[in-house]
């Protein structure tokens, strides 16, 4: 086989989010969040729930295995069964979020997609975030309007955890004393100065950080061949 892409590492690395999950809904937003639960679906987490997003309960190959009414939804996000991984245009420090606006609440320099579910998500049920193109205009120093609530504002919430954020450069968690993000690994090729340089606050950065594990070689036939055949994921993180 070729040798393995960056957005191949990043599947991966977003399928490993669910990986001993149990039977609870996976709810991926974004190519590669999508194909890695896919991936983790046909490998590690047999027991997922995919969801096409609206009503129903899908396969790993999208066909349909199920129906889930709003209502039964509803109970799922708001009892904790249910693993969201999220977009962010930015995120600080402490996970919190922000998909709404860039710029002053009141009179914004650009206006985003609001705050739609983000704080539900988030106070509700586990949420991760995936971000394509790490930089310092998305890992920001402070949010410029919170619709993702970071573990700094949760207040103790019940099921409220952010397991991790994957980006083009790597994998992060909030493994510190006061849940601050970490950096959990590298994806190869990428340094650690790399990714200081690219995140306008200072990660928590052990001592030895390793790389994002590589797929096997039956991973990387089923993203391949039987979930991303087309090659989708590669427009959405370039080699």
């Amino acid at each position: 086989m070729s040798a393995v892409t960056r957005a191949e590492y990043c599947v991966v690395a977003c399928a490993e989010a669910w990986r001993g999950a149990g039977e609870i809904l996976a709810s991926p937003m974004g190519v590669i969040p999508s194909v890695g639960a896919r991936l983790a679906r046909r490998t590690f987490a047999p027991e997922l729930l995919l969801t096409d997003g609206e009503a129903l309960l899908v396969d790993g190959d999208g066909s349909v295995e199920g129906w889930l009414p709003y209502r039964q939804h509803l109970a799922l996000v708001t009892g904790g069964r249910r693993h969201v991984m999220m977009g962010a245009s930015q995120i600080d420090r402490y996970g919190n979020q922000n998909i709404s606006c860039i710029g002053d609440w009141a009179k914004p320099v650009r206006q985003l997609l609001g705050v739609r579910g983000a704080p539900v998500n988030t106070l509700n049920n586990p949420t991760s975030y995936w971000v394509p193109r790490h930089s310092r205009r998305v890992f920001v120093a402070k949010v410029d309007m919170v619709c993702g609530v970071g573990y700094d504002r949760a207040a103790g919430a019940r099921h409220h955890r952010i397991p991790r954020v994957v980006s083009d450069l790597g994998v992060f968690d909030f493994a510190t004393p006061d849940h601050s993000m970490r950096l959990a690994s590298l994806h190869p090729g990428v340094s650690v100065g790399q990714v200081r340089e690219a995140t306008a606050f200072d990660l928590v950065i052990p001592g030895e950080v390793p790389y994002t594990r590589e797929p096997t070689a039956a991973e990387l036939r089923l993203i391949r061949e039987v979930i991303d055949p087309d090659g989708a994921r590669a427009r959405e993180v370039a080699s």
